[in-house]
């Protein structure tokens, strides 16, 4: 290991050493994976091969949905789940590597003919920044090289040009952004910046469903500055508790671990390094407004407190604005809550704006004034059911 304080080039040892591993397998760079052999049999071998994933993000996709992978490398998870959303779905791999893009892209035949559609397209661009096409970009200099002031003034303003009209992945443009064990190879000063991307090309109630290696302890600087460790997805890692944080800090809520490897899959200088899946939730805001609705948290602990500050108690129904009842009637929520909806709807000139304070909501505000219903039932609450 390196121990001193020279500045690491994360960029040029990620490309050398995933450049190489393009060409011939290297299994270092592997944790192994349980993917479902059904969606295999129609990859070639050589993909297969050259895959460094360490979990599977594609079981979390739905038929129809739109994809985006980052850092797809030579294109097994885009193929996964192109099957799994299917002829209606679209999957978009991004990645920067130009030896791993040619083998993603010269598979892409294949796999269309043997299931029998074209679902797929690769792109080359910085994970950390999706606005930018650098096919285009390269295009662009190749037509006009910068040699002065002037030009690279007029690069800035076709740059910004792009990020303005013509991002390589738009806003609110994806249902989930998946990605296999890359986020921790970004340089640590663009991870922010990556997280931001993330929230920013996901539809509002779309998705992010992440693998990728952390640490249970913080990665010291000594490590961080060793190229093979840093390569190997090891020196990049997040501290998983910091993990968790960086979805939330740039919007994210609804942030669950999926899946926690139980042992470590490599352990440097006493600190476990493993994989996890996590998903998180890019949730549209709603009206805060009041319209007699309420939720009755389950269970089983006494008390939760949401992303916002929200408190709910077990068994009593809450208050809530239309923005939080709609949330949590979607996933990750619903299951842990019970909806009250108004007996009579209240209209949106007559709702009223509102804080959740994880106030009680009376059964009187839910029924509305003027509810005298009187319902005499026999002895049995369901058919075939007696209480």
């Amino acid at each position: 290991m390196t121990g001193d304080n020279k500045t690491l080039d994360t960029v040029a040892a990620v490309e050398q050493r995933y450049a190489a591993a393009a060409e011939e397998r290297e299994a270092a760079l592997c944790c192994p994976v349980d993917y479902d052999a059904q969606y295999l049999r129609v990859i070639p071998q050589e993909v297969i091969d050259r895959d460094y994933g360490c979990g599977d993000p594609s079981k979390y996709l739905n038929l129809g949905e739109t994809v985006l992978d980052l850092g797809s490398g030579g294109g097994k998870i885009c193929f996964i789940a192109s099957q799994v959303v299917g002829a209606e779905g679209k999957v978009i791999g991004v990645d920067v590597n130009d030896t791993m893009l040619d083998l993603a892209k010269r598979s892409q035949a294949e796999v269309a003919e043997k299931i029998g559609y074209s679902n797929v397209e690769f792109k080359r661009g910085k994970i950390q920044d999706l606005a930018i096409d650098r096919d285009k970009l390269d295009q662009y200099l190749a037509d006009h090289p910068v040699a002065n002031e002037i030009d690279l003034r007029q690069l800035e303003a076709f740059l910004a040009d792009m990020r303005a009209t013509e991002p390589m992945i738009a806003d609110d443009s994806i249902d989930v952004v998946v990605s296999n064990c890359v986020l921790n190879l970004v340089d640590s000063s663009d991870k922010e910046q990556l997280f931001r991307e993330l929230y920013r090309v996901l539809k509002p109630g779309g998705r992010a469903v992440i693998s990728d290696i952390v640490s249970d302890e913080f990665v010291p600087m000594s490590m961080q500055n060793d190229a093979e460790l840093w390569s190997g997805c090891i020196s990049g890692a997040f501290q998983e508790q910091a993990f968790l944080r960086a979805f939330e800090q740039v919007g994210f809520s609804g942030i669950e671990i999926a899946v926690y490897q139980e042992k470590p899959w490599q352990v440097v200088d006493g600190i476990e390094f493993r994989s996890v899946t996590v998903i998180a939730h890019k949730n549209p805001l709603g009206s805060c407004n009041d319209y007699n609705e309420a939720v009755i948290y389950r269970g089983p602990f006494t008390a939760v407190t949401d992303d916002d500050g929200h408190v709910y108690r077990r068994g009593q129904r809450t208050k809530v604005c239309r923005s939080t009842f709609q949330r949590l009637s979607r996933s990750p929520y619903q299951d842990a809550f019970i909806q009250v909806p108004p007996h009579r709807a209240i209209t949106d000139d007559q709702a009223k704006p509102m804080e959740c304070t994880g106030e009680e909501r009376k059964p009187s505000e839910t029924k509305g004034q003027g509810y005298n219903l009187t319902i005499l039932g026999d002895a049995c609450c369901e058919p075939g059911e007696c209480c």
